[in-house]
């Protein structure tokens, strides 16, 4: 297991990405499309993990209602695993509360699942299982 990527709420990926892409020069990423979740997405790559940003395509979006909550910054932090569905019943087993108890689709045909921040003490966390992984 190690951290895929941290998810950034921003009020819109061209502004946000400014900032990383000028003053730090990560460079190489492209945006996608989530309707299921309501996101455009922007991955930019760090190292062997990678920083999401995050921008709402509606107001139903769940970044629209985080955004007017607690304003643009870190949304959730993202664990690569390798198989989500074991991974998924080992925290059922250990009695952890998710929001996903099957796994969707996320950004780049991963599956992924949420587990709920009362589990992690205050933090949303993603799993994430990429989708050339079996």
């Amino acid at each position: 297991m190690k951290i895929d990527h941290i998810g950034i709420a921003t009020r819109g990926i061209a502004e946000a990405s400014s900032f990383w892409c000028e003053a730090l020069g990560i460079k190489g990423f492209e945006t996608e499309e989530v309707k299921e979740q309501g996101v455009r997405v922007a991955m930019l790559p760090v190292g062997e993990s990678r920083i999401e940003l995050l921008e709402a395509t509606g107001e139903d979006s769940p970044i629209t209602s985080f955004l007017e909550k607690r304003g643009p910054g870190i949304h959730h932090i993202a664990l690569r695993v390798s198989d989500i569905h074991q991974a998924l019943n080992q925290l059922k087993a250990s009695g952890a509360r998710l929001i996903d108890e099957t796994p969707r689709r996320g950004a780049g045909g991963c599956l992924i699942a949420f587990i709920h921040p009362s589990a992690t003490g205050g933090v949303l966390v993603e799993l994430v299982e990429q989708a050339n992984t079996k």
